[in-house]
């Protein structure tokens, strides 16, 4: 069992940076594919990046490629994502997701735990 927790979000402008942070609890975090997401009102949960258990596989989406980083520690059980140059087209819930088999990856469906969510709202 994975209990994830989101936290970081909040009112940014636009061009500006947040870095959004996921405390996993649970023995065995380093051996899940950690993702993040995302929610608009309206819109479905869209995928945004991926790290594999080993950190040796990340993946991100064309959306926030080059914009966002993610990374994990995996001696602190927390997982990251660095947010830059934000517009107001990434408002929205953010989640962070663990997925028990070793290969990461985009579709919400394989994912197996999630967080409550953390709202990032980014004013033009």
């Amino acid at each position: 069992q994975v209990q994830l927790v989101e936290s970081g979000g909040g009112l940014v402008q636009a061009g500006g940076s947040l870095r959004l942070s996921c405390a996993a609890s649970g023995r065995t975090f380093s051996s899940y594919s950690m993702g993040w997401f995302r929610q608009a009102p309206g819109k479905e949960r869209e995928f945004l990046a991926v790290k594999s258990w080993s950190a040796g596989r990340t993946y991100y989406a064309d959306s926030v490629k080059g914009r966002f980083t993610i990374s994990r520690d995996n001696a602190k059980n927390t997982m990251y994502l660095q947010m830059n140059s934000l517009k107001p087209e990434d408002t929205a819930v953010y989640y962070c997701a663990a997925d028990r088999l070793p290969v990461p990856s985009r579709r919400v469906d394989e994912y197996d735990y999630w967080g409550q969510g953390t709202q990032v709202t980014v004013s033009s």
